[in-house]
């Protein structure tokens, strides 16, 4: 099964109805390296003209602008990175990062850990893991960059996290995905059902290990940036059935997961999830989970 009118039909199940999108680009501002400077003005003046995205704290849209985003001074001195929108909520979400021990257990290519270490003030730690030797290049690559201090780089598959032997306050699950059409033009053409399903499988493995080595008053955020429920809501609901894990609220944008999967009823509470519908980010998933309370 696949196909654009497989896909497409699937989406119009859950509420969606299909159209091409643009994305725009967005730049996250790095705070730690930013100070009291005004780079706002700075990039303006360069040509580089940026707008304040409304539900982000330091992510600014790129609009119009003469130089690429990626060919500044400012960007290869770490003052900001480029950052799809959308995945730069997942860190939002966490409370209390700063000191923390943190997880980020898929982190190549690095713009999520980046993000935590910004967040962070550069105090605590997060140790970051990839299973691709050069996926991790370019991680390591990204930190030198933006001058991060406060990261530890592991290659490690994330479903082997235990040998670590930590607990960690904080996780971040960005779990490799499906993707979608919104940010590859031949998505449709190369993905097939199966395809999703052995993903999925292995989100709820990590999704397993993460919650096995989380603190007991610790947090998971989970996200993808796959549209497909079995990658989402589906295996959050296998999450709260096996892991002793529960959604909390969070505040955030896109609309809420889905609860009424092709007929299947799951867990009320998926409501809470975030499910954000293509343009102008990509289409993406994010929730927060803790312990279940006895």
């Amino acid at each position: 099964m696949s196909g654009r009118e497989f896909f497409v039909g699937r989406y119009e199940q859950l509420g969606w109805k299909y159209r091409p999108v643009k994305l725009r680009q967005a730049v996250r501002f790095n705070f730690s390296n930013i100070g009291s400077q005004d780079l706002v003005s700075r990039l303006l003046g360069l040509g580089l003209n940026l707008e304040k995205i409304g539900f982000l704290s330091s992510g600014y849209w790129v609009c119009g602008s003469k130089v690429s985003a990626g060919a500044t001074a400012e960007y290869l001195l770490g003052l900001y990175s480029i950052q799809e929108a959308a995945a730069q909520i997942p860190v939002s979400l966490f409370t209390g990062l700063r000191d923390k021990v943190v997880l980020d257990a898929s982190a190549a290519p690095g713009g999520k850990t980046v993000q935590l270490a910004d967040v962070m003030g550069n105090t605590g730690c997060v140790v970051a893991l990839d299973v691709s030797k050069q996926r991790l290049r370019a991680l390591v690559n990204h930190l030198e960059r933006c001058r991060v201090r406060n990261v530890v780089v592991y290659q490690l598959d994330a479903r082997n996290c235990l040998r670590l032997g930590l607990k960690f306050d904080r996780i971040l699950v960005d779990a490799p995905c499906s993707g979608n059409f919104a940010s590859d033009p031949m998505w449709f053409k190369n993905r097939k059902l199966k395809d999703v399903e052995r993903n999925a499988r292995v989100q709820r493995e990590m999704l397993m290990k993460a919650s096995e080595c989380l603190a007991d008053d610790g947090e998971i955020v989970y996200a993808t940036c796959s549209l497909e429920p079995e990658e989402n809501e589906l295996n959050i609901d296998w999450a709260l059935q096996r892991l002793n894990l529960r959604v909390v609220e969070i505040n955030c944008p896109g609309v809420s997961g889905v609860t009424s999967v092709f007929g299947k009823q799951l867990d009320p509470s998926i409501s809470r999830c975030r499910r954000f519908w293509p343009e102008p980010t990509q289409g993406f998933f994010v929730c927060k989970l803790v312990r279940q309370k006895s």
